[in-house]
């Protein structure tokens, strides 16, 4: 299920919501537990995997160090993804269910009255669980385009030339896009929310920002360093390694 889900938010994420809509129904026609989590961590699971693996990848290709390739996996594994993945799920949870959530006024406007496949029923709340489940899902595209295809193509997009500014800001604007596309599914499924087309905005950001980066700003060179904080001193470049 993991797997499919991972390969379907690459190319058709709303199937993967669809599911969610899907396990829903289920619970309510079995009398199960009534929530939008689903508590499997098959999903969560096979992620850390793969940041494992990344992140050993990443460490040995900029430190000698044995200590930094220990601490530079774990950062990735507990920091980069599940830290993160909690915080992003936290100020949803908080935010999202304030501003846009059931019984309260929000932003002026007509509240939708259908979800992405359902219609709204009473008493729904917005669950920490299902934030955390959007997140970890969102996230997935943004491994595979800035920790997997950036750490390949880092020896083109690392030199100084215009196309490699082209590439490597592109894969940057092409991994928050899915991740600021796939949040919005993930929350406009759920029926009780409304004017969740406002978590779409950041997008038009990302654009500007992506447009005015092409006149000088090379991206993945100001946040690269990132990639190796706390592998230790001795460092070597993933393009020279």
């Amino acid at each position: 299920m993991a797997i499919w889900e991972m390969t379907s938010l690459l190319f058709a994420p709303k199937k993967v919501f669809r599911s969610i809509y899907h396990h829903k129904r289920t619970q309510i026609s079995n009398q199960t537990k009534n929530t939008w989590h689903r508590p499997d961590p098959s999903f969560t699971y096979l992620l850390s995997f793969f940041m494992l693996l990344t992140g050993l990848a990443w460490s040995i290709a900029t430190t000698y160090s044995l200590a930094g390739i220990i601490r530079l996996t774990l950062i990735y594994v507990c920091v980069h993804f599940l830290a993160i993945s909690l915080l992003i799920a936290t100020a949803a949870y908080f935010f999202v269910g304030r501003l846009l959530g059931p019984g309260i006024a929000g932003l002026p406007g007509r509240r939708r009255q259908q979800g992405l496949f359902v219609q709204a029923e009473d008493k729904e709340q917005l669950e920490f669980g299902y934030c955390f489940d959007v997140a970890i899902r969102a996230f997935f595209p943004v491994w595979v385009l800035l920790y997997v295809v950036q750490f390949v193509l880092w020896p083109l997009i690392s030199t100084k030339y215009w196309i490699s500014l082209l590439v490597g800001n592109t894969l940057y604007l092409t991994a928050f896009g899915y991740y600021f596309v796939i949040s919005f599914l993930g929350y406009n499924t759920l029926p009780f929310l409304h004017h969740t087309q406002f978590l779409l905005s950041p997008l038009f950001a990302c654009g500007v920002l992506w447009f005015a980066s092409l006149f000088g700003v090379n991206i993945p060179h100001l946040v690269g360093p990132l990639f190796k904080l706390g592998a230790g001193s001795a460092e070597i470049s993933p393009a020279t390694r």
